[in-house]
C-alpha cells in the first residue's frame, strides 16, 4: 500500500512541487487547501488524492483534516508542514496584525498539525515530519523581516521536540531550511537573491523526497540549503 502524506499549502510555488514530486514517487496525499480547485492541476488517480479544507487561521480545519485523511487512507505517513507567509515586520516597519499573521500561519497552525497527527504518525513505526523553515530560522540577517525569523526559529524549535516527542515510536522530524526559493513569496521584495541564484521549487522538493525516503537509522535534524556565502551557516 502505497505511503500517505499530508501536504499543507500545495496549491502552488514549493507546496505544489512538493506534491508533484510525491505523487511521482508513488505516494497518496492529503493536501490541505484553502482553495480546492487548486488541485485541479494535479493529473492522478483520484484514489491516491484527497483534498481537505484547511484553513491555517481556523485551529477546528487541523483536526478535520487529519481525521479525513485517517478516515480515506487509514494511516498518515509523513506531514509535510510547507503552508506560511512573510510579513515585514522590524522595528520599523509592520504592525501587530502582521506580526500575530505570522504567528498563527507559520507556527500556531503546524503545531496543530503535528499534535494532531502524532498519534497516526506513531503507529506506523517511520512517520515523518517535515517542517518548512528557512535559512532565516537559523540566523538573523539585517533587512530581512525580524517576525518572520522568529517564527520560523519557533519552528525550528517545534521540530526538536517532534524528534523527542515521536523518537521511540519511530517518528523522525527535519526542519528543513532552505534560502531563497523562486516562488511568488519573495517575487518582490527588495534586496532579495537574485533570481538567477534562488533555488527552484523542484529543487527543494527534491530534498524533501530525500528525507523522507530515509530509513529511521538515517535522522536528518535539520537540512540547510543556502542560496549565498555566510559565516553562520
Amino acid at each position: 500500500m502505497a505511503k500517505v502524506a499530508m501536504v499543507s499549502g500545495a496549491g502552488r510555488g514549493l507546496g505544489a512541487a512538493i506534491a508533484d514530486r510525491l505523487l511521482a514517487d508513488g505516494w497518496s496525499l492529503s493536501l490541505g487547501l484553502r482553495d480546492a480547485t487548486q488541485a485541479e492541476r494535479f493529473d492522478v488517480d483520484a484514489e491516491r488524492l484527497l483534498v481537505s479544507n484547511f484553513d491555517a487561521t481556523d485551529p477546528a480545519t487541523a483536526d478535520a483534516w487529519v481525521q479525513a485523511t485517517t478516515d480515506r487512507f487509514g494511516k498518515i505517513d509523513a506531514l509535510v508542514n510547507n503552508a506560511g507567509i512573510l510579513r515585514m515586520v522590524d522595528f520599523e516597519k509592520g504592525s501587530e496584525d502582521d506580526l500575530d499573521d505570522l504567528w498563527a500561519i507559520n507556527v500556531k497552525a503546524p503545531f496543530r498539525l503535528i499534535r494532531a497527527a502524532l498519534p497516526h504518525l506513531k503507529a506506523t513505526g517511520t512517520g515523518r515530519v517535515v517542517n518548512i523553515a528557512s535559512t532565516d530560522a537559523k540566523r538573523f540577517r539585517a533587512g530581512t523581516s525580524i517576525g518572520y525569523s522568529m517564527a520560523k526559529h519557533a519552528l525550528l524549535v517545534m521540530t526538536q521536540a517532534v524528534r523527542q516527542a515521536g523518537w521511540d515510536d519511530g517518528v523522525r522530524a527535519t526542519a528543513l531550511c532552505p534560502g531563497a526559493i523562486d516562488t511568488d513569496l519573495i517575487a518582490d521584495l527588495p534586496g532579495v537573491t537574485p533570481k538567477a541564484d534562488r533555488l527552484t521549487p523542484e529543487t527543494v522538493a527534491a530534498m524533501v523526497a530525500f528525507i523522507l525516503a530515509l530509513p529511521n537509522q538515517a535522522s536528518v535534524p535539520e537540512f540547510i540549503a543556502n542560496t549565498r556565502l555566510e559565516s553562520l551557516i
